[in-house]
């Protein structure tokens, strides 16, 4: 009799660890996009001027799979479920680079680390203070860069960038969204810093 009680007690619970499983939600995976615009054609007749783009910096809070947003209260939300297809720092370095070889056709940008291609004229050094959402409510980034003249190893320009978007959506789909259209103003940024 024992044995049985215990024969249904366990099914019981195989049972609940099943159900259990069967209703977790997928999940999602996401990328920033560089600007849409067309690429120029490039030439090969002239020299380019060469471009590193970092070493990059971001908070360590957004080294992670999970999409991270802020909340009220000065909290954030780590959402489970939705998650970067790849490493958010290696892809704000590569929509940045994109980005920027679109805005200059004629300069050849390389991100860090670029050794295998040669030596750069220039280096854009970029810390990323923020660049977050609040759905609902904004998208944020604030960075701070230099431009520094490889030959010389002195800074050429330096500044800083807080760009600010009213963000009314609060589906994860709009926040990406946002983020990569922060990322695209950045750029416009960064290109007209570049002596």
């Amino acid at each position: 009799m024992l044995k049985n009680r215990m024969t249904k007690c366990g099914a019981a619970i195989v049972m609940l660890l099943i159900s259990a499983c069967a209703s977790t939600p997928p999940t999602n995976f996401y990328v920033l996009e560089a600007l849409s615009q067309a690429q120029a054609q490039l030439t090969h007749t002239v020299k380019k001027r060469q471009v590193g783009i970092g070493p990059i910096t971001i908070p360590t809070l957004l080294e992670r799979k999970q999409i991270v947003t802020r909340s009220g209260n000065n909290s954030v939300q780590v959402a489970e479920f939705q998650q970067w297809a790849e490493p958010v720092k290696d892809k704000v370095a590569q929509v940045l680079t994109q980005n920027l070889s679109r805005l200059q056709p004629d300069t050849i940008f390389r991100t860090y680390p670029w050794s295998a291609y040669g030596t750069v004229n220039y280096r854009m050094i970029i810390d990323i203070v923020r660049l977050d959402t609040r759905p609902g409510k904004s998208a944020n980034l604030e960075a701070t860069w230099a431009v520094m003249d490889e030959k010389t190893h002195t800074i050429v320009t330096n500044g800083q960038s807080a760009i600010e978007h009213t963000l009314a959506d609060v589906s994860y789909p709009a926040t990406v969204s946002a983020l990569s259209q922060l990322l695209s103003e950045f750029s416009q940024e960064l290109s007209l810093a570049l002596p």
